[in-house]
């Protein structure tokens, strides 16, 4: 007796984000083994990130060179200035154009041959920090100009020619220079310019460290604590606006920070990238008993991995959140990764839903005060904007976990995958599947039609009238249509056609066989060939012909309802191939158009038991 089909669906795919940590056959249905260029986007579906469009048309003085950083001066009548370091010269940016600043200190210019610069503003001034350099200022006063913190007018005592400085309770803190890495200073009250004196000081905290001798790696600030991060423990402060009475709060043990560049204030809490993952600050203090509880548990090993590479002092790593998208982006830079951490929602067990993202290779990113996310390249500065990477497409890729098909102990025959996807235009989606945890997919392409206007909400792209089409004699024998939607995919096509004729079919090609499509080269492509067989040969025809040709699709591909102006799209393929565990894959190139997966649907039969 023949088996009836069964159909098993995923709504929401992807919506639990990556995780390549535990086993995946204990995984439940939302989470991705692959979800590369993609985002959780506001209604919990896996879709594709924004691309990036350069802002200035010309590199200036800053050349083939890296973005070193990215500061944000807003002063107290909300005039904002972009601030950017790179080929050893420090710029301001009005949105489309570098301009290069020039020394105006009255001495000798310093001469700056490296651009790991840590800035922050304070009271309408922005302070330009970093280890070995005297650090420098910003005065938007002097609109074109730089000097260092020791040429301005008040200046009082050396300020540290520190690797780290943070802005908070209306002074200036600093730590890390070149000969010591257990003291922070903090400059007098609204004066980055004073560092003796009236409330300026500075803390020793070499005799503090409750897990051996470290040296400071980083500072935050929240809630009146002050946080001082090592490679292994942290510091917490309190009472940091009245620095001659803050005391020591609490110490964590096992757990420091990696990367300076790293730490990013979220509002309600600071992130920040630990020697055992991406970690969540208060968390950490609230739960220090349980070290594994971090941001990335479900991608931890492959993101520590990638963080091996990275440089010993933490300068390759970037970090930025975004309050528009609700995410925090950490760069590895040697990696060429970035992983896109979702702060909407925390999963059960506290980690975030994590996707990666690897072709946009920031060296700098910024959240703007507008809610703009720039992001540093060599030569350029860049927004997050659109759906291409610089007039390029890039590759959105997401994969299943593997799972069985209701019964571990019996093999699944596939018979159709289909997907309901939420955009995308005039490009294809490539389905893929392969059995028992073998990485040697097959595949099938679905075209998704150039969107339009459709009558009651509904579009379909199978014209059961069919399409003249003429066939060429020849080897292969060509297939030419004038309406582009019946090539639906570019090497290969699941949909069957049939042929019908007022006359004659050349040898090769007969009324009544079902073919397929393939060697359609582009959406919009109007010759094709054809094959007997999935993904066979292309047939070829020989002799003579005679009449009007007519080419039928007899599975319809797409499906496309329109809700409020955005289309819904059912893709479906015909599958194949036999196995106890199954795991599919979707992929496509965005060029334009954002894309969305919200509904899988699988159909299969009940094979062998073993």
């Amino acid at each position: 007796m023949s088996q009836a089909i069964q159909v098993f669906t995923t709504a929401a795919p992807g919506f639990f984000g990556l995780n390549t940590q535990d086993s995946p056959l204990d995984l439940a249905a939302g989470f991705a083994l692959v979800a590369n260029n993609c985002i959780i986007d506001q209604y919990g579906r896996i879709g594709s990130r924004k691309g990036y469009s350069y802002l200035n048309s010309s590199t200036g003085d800053l050349g083939s060179n890296s973005v070193g950083s990215l500061h944000e001066l807003v002063q107290s009548d909300g005039t904002t200035t972009v601030l950017a370091t790179g080929n050893n010269k420090l710029f301001t940016f009005d949105g489309s154009a570098l301009s290069t600043l020039t020394y105006d200190g009255g001495g000798t210019a310093p001469t700056i041959t490296a651009n790991n610069w840590h800035c922050a503003s304070l009271n309408g001034i922005a302070y330009f920090f970093q280890s070995g350099y005297d650090p420098l200022l910003y005065d938007p006063s002097r609109s074109t100009k730089f000097r260092r913190i020791s040429e301005q007018s008040g200046y009082v005592a050396t300020a540290p020619q520190a690797n780290i400085v943070l802005s908070a309770y209306g002074r200036l803190w600093a730590a890390n220079t070149a000969t010591n890495k257990t003291t922070v200073y903090f400059s007098d009250l609204t004066a980055g310019h004073i560092w003796t004196g009236g409330t300026a000081g500075s803390l020793d905290v070499s005799r503090v460290w409750g897990y051996g001798s470290d040296e400071i790696t980083g500072l935050a600030s929240h809630n009146g604590y002050l946080f001082i991060f090592g490679k292994k423990q942290i510091l917490v402060y309190q009472n940091a606006s009245t620095p001659s009475t803050m005391q020591l709060s609490d110490t964590i043990i096992g757990t420091g920070c990696l990367a300076r560049d790293s730490i990013s204030n979220i509002g309600t809490d600071v992130i920040f990238l630990s020697n055992t993952g991406v970690r969540s600050l208060l968390r950490t203090v609230s739960e220090k008993s349980l070290p594994f509880r971090d941001l990335s548990k479900n991608v931890r090993n492959d993101l520590m991995t990638a963080v091996a590479s990275e440089s010993s002092d933490g300068s390759s790593v970037k970090a930025a959140f975004s309050e528009r998208n609700a995410f925090y982006l950490l760069v590895l830079q040697n990696s060429k990764q970035v992983y896109c951490f979702d702060t909407r929602g925390q999963l059960e067990d506290g980690s975030s839903r994590v996707t990666t993202w690897d072709s946009i290779e920031p060296t700098a990113l910024l959240a703007r005060r507008n809610s703009d996310l720039l992001i540093g390249k060599t030569g350029y500065i860049a927004k997050y904007t659109n759906y291409q990477d610089n007039t390029s497409s890039y590759r959105m890729q997401y994969y299943t976990n593997h799972a069985d098909l209701g019964n571990q102990s019996q093999t699944s025959i596939l018979k159709r995958l289909s997907i309901v996807v939420v955009g995308g235009s005039n490009q294809y989606v490539t389905f893929k599947w392969a059995f028992d945890f073998s990485s040697n997919y097959l595949s099938v392409d679905a075209y998704i039609p150039t969107q339009g206007e459709s009558y009651y909400n509904v579009g379909s792209y199978d014209n059961s009238a069919g399409q003249t089409i003429t066939v060429s004699i020849a080897s292969p024998a060509v297939i030419t249509a004038t309406d582009s939607s019946y090539f639906l995919t570019g090497t290969l096509s699941t949909d069957t056609v049939r042929l019908t004729t007022t006359g004659a079919l050349p040898t090769g090609l007969a009324t009544g066989t079902d073919y397929y499509i393939i060697n359609a080269s582009s959406p919009g492509s109007t010759t094709c060939n054809l094959s007997s067989t999935l993904g066979g040969s292309a047939i070829n025809t020989s002799g003579s012909q005679s009449g009007t040709h007519t080419l039928t699709h007899t599975s319809p591909s797409v499906t496309t309802q329109y809700s409020d102006g955005v289309a819904l799209q059912t893709l479906s393929v015909s599958a194949s191939g036999t196995g106890k565990i199954v795991q599919t894959g979707y992929e496509a190139d965005i060029n334009g158009s954002a894309l969305s997966i919200q509904k899988i649907e699988i159909q299969a039969k009940n094979g062998k038991y073993s």
